[in-house]
């Protein structure tokens, strides 16, 4: 092989492997659950049948074609003679008192063409909008399953990293516990502490390790999280990022995207409550429009042979058909009482949804307010637990602090990094929580993926 085709061989091994092992971005993982997520895939299923039923109600509105035909024979002498007349094969000799008397048996096939245009059905228009605002409630619906979904995917997504940034935490902090455990133990040897500081030491670092043991777990069970909430439960081989975004970056993050400013279309779950309003005010009146007249027409074009279809004459009818129940055994009284309270509910629902996102949007504020507080103090304390650790081992390494006061420090250090990491984990989370309860869209996370 060519030295120049070898090195361009390699070079695609090397790009493909590069490609296969980068971190899944959060914008893949959003577009992965945003057709393979449960959640959506119902919803979206419900969705197309509410609006299959939106077509129910042109049945009144839109004109209906079919076909007919049909065979029958008879020795009726009403039945017989009208044979023969619809076939157009009256003789003389039909009118004999002997034949229509008693006729021979007779047999006609008619073939119809049959169109029927309804006029005026106003229950039938007035159910139309009803269905078409139902369907659109659905489609919004739908939409608020999306958000719903897509703020489950990011707390997953970064929950994961977290999980993984937790286990590297504990890692590092049990190779310094067992640091300090080989340090005691190396004094106890040269006489500088007693054998209780050892013990001590091996103590704690137990408690490191039993910790990080806790925290695998944790990791694994966030990484088929994460798997479930894209629809993939079986695939948990993809790579994460290798930490957090620094604090710097979360409070860019937070201070640029403005949640508090909600975008033109509004929160979806609200549009849907009140777009189902709108559906059950016009079934409202549907229910009422059921004590109107009806108006439909009629077309009909048919043959009639002895037994060929289509064969012989046609002939046409057309008509119109006015019809009125003004009363049907207090069934439209039953409807029009249930279709009343059914708009009542949904208003109260669409009163709630408002009043539901004016609290959701004040909390979500508040929250992100607290947890950018949080992560400016998480980030000074972990700093000031680093100093602190330092200085307490260098105070035992003079004999001026015990084991004790060591592995203390480490806890603080420990205990300071993981509270470190939650608090940008809790404003990503956050901030993610008021981009949907503003209605607004998660493309202001998506920078984090550069």
């Amino acid at each position: 092989m060519r030295p120049i085709a070898l090195l361009a061989l390699t070079l695609l091994t090397v790009a493909g492997s590069a490609q296969a092992q980068a971190p899944l971005s959060l914008r893949a993982a959003l577009e992965r659950a945003a057709e393979g997520s449960y959640a959506n895939r119902i919803a979206a299923g419900e969705a197309r049948s509410r609006s299959a039923e939106a077509l129910a109600p042109l049945k009144g509105i839109l004109p209906t074609a079919r076909l007919e035909s049909g065979y029958l024979r008879t020795t009726d002498p009403l039945g017989a003679f009208g044979f023969v007349l619809r076939q157009r094969t009256v003789t003389q000799a039909a009118f004999s008192p002997a034949t229509l008397n008693d006729p021979d048996p007779a047999g006609n096939l008619v073939t119809g063409l049959v169109i029927e245009q309804p006029l005026f059905n106003a229950d039938a228009w007035l159910g139309r909008t009803a269905a078409t605002d139902a369907r659109e409630a659905a489609r919004s619906a739908e939409q608020w399953t999306q958000a719903t979904t897509a703020i489950e995917v990011v707390r997953g997504y970064w929950g994961a990293v977290l999980a993984a940034e937790r286990v590297r935490t504990l890692e590092a902090a049990l190779d310094a516990a067992r640091s300090h455990q080989r340090e005691a133990e190396s004094m106890v040897t040269q006489g500088l502490v007693t054998r209780s500081d050892a013990l001590l030491a091996s103590v704690k670092a137990g408690e490191v390790e039993a910790a990080l043991i806790g925290a695998r777990s944790q990791s694994r069970l966030s990484r088929r999280g994460l798997a479930v909430l894209l629809g993939t439960p079986a695939d948990t081989a993809f790579t994460l990022p290798d930490s957090l975004p620094p604090a710097e970056l979360v409070r860019m993050v937070t201070e640029r995207a403005r949640p508090d400013q909600p975008d033109r279309g509004g929160r979806a779950d609200v549009r849907a409550a009140e777009q189902a309003l709108s559906a059950a005010e016009a079934n409202r009146r549907r229910a009422g429009a059921l004590y109107l007249p009806r108006l439909n027409s009629f077309g009909r074009i048919e043959w009639n042979t002895p037994g060929t279809p289509f064969g012989g004459k046609s002939a046409w009818t057309v008509g119109l058909m006015l019809s009125w129940s003004p009363f049907s055994g207090a069934s439209e009284l039953s409807e029009g009482r249930a279709a009343s309270g059914r708009r009542m509910a949904a208003s109260a629902r669409a009163d709630a949804a408002r009043a539901q996102a004016t609290l959701e949007q004040a909390r979500a504020a508040d929250e992100l307010a607290v947890a950018r507080a949080r992560l400016d103090l998480a980030e000074r304390a972990v700093a000031q637990a680093r100093e602190a650790h330092r200085i307490v081992g260098r105070k035992y390494e003079g004999g001026l602090a015990s084991v004790t006061d060591l592995f203390d420090a480490a806890v603080v250090e420990t205990s300071a990094s993981l509270g470190y990491a939650a608090a940008r984990h809790d404003a990503l989370v956050a901030l993610a929580e008021q981009l949907k309860a503003a209605g607004s869209d998660l493309s202001p996370l998506l920078d984090l993926d550069n």
